[in-house]
């Protein structure tokens, strides 16, 4: 297996987490009472009990870097989350950034900032 890094998010419910992850492609990998991985293809997220977090100042997040964002946003889109710029959860169109890259961001059930990056 390649080194990788995978990112370690809250969730305050392991099974909403697992649930809402499911709906985006995301197979349920390993649980148990204190953690949770979930992977799509190459992507990997792993997540631990946080009951006290509060979506609406959640500060966490992470970097999902893809080859084929327009496939991957649409898919996202399928699965029924807002298109939309305000809100929890969100996905938000897809856009050049003022940084060069074309991306997307999700906003999952806990607050957590997923930002969609073309390679």
């Amino acid at each position: 297996m390649p080194d990788r890094a995978v990112p370690t998010l809250p969730s305050r419910s392991l099974d909403a987490t697992a649930a809402f992850y499911a709906r985006l492609g995301f197979v349920e990998q390993y649980r148990d009472d204190g953690w949770l991985i979930m992977s799509r293809a190459e992507l990997t997220l792993e997540f631990f009990p946080h009951a006290r977090l509060r979506p609406a100042t959640s500060d966490h997040q992470a970097n999902l870097r893809v080859d084929d964002l327009d496939a991957l946003h649409a898919a996202f889109a399928e699965s029924g989350i807002p298109l939309a710029t305000t809100g929890i959860p969100r996905l938000t169109p897809i856009e050049r950034q003022e940084w060069g890259a074309r991306a997307a961001f999700l906003i999952d059930l806990d607050g957590t900032m997923l930002r969609l990056i073309e390679n």
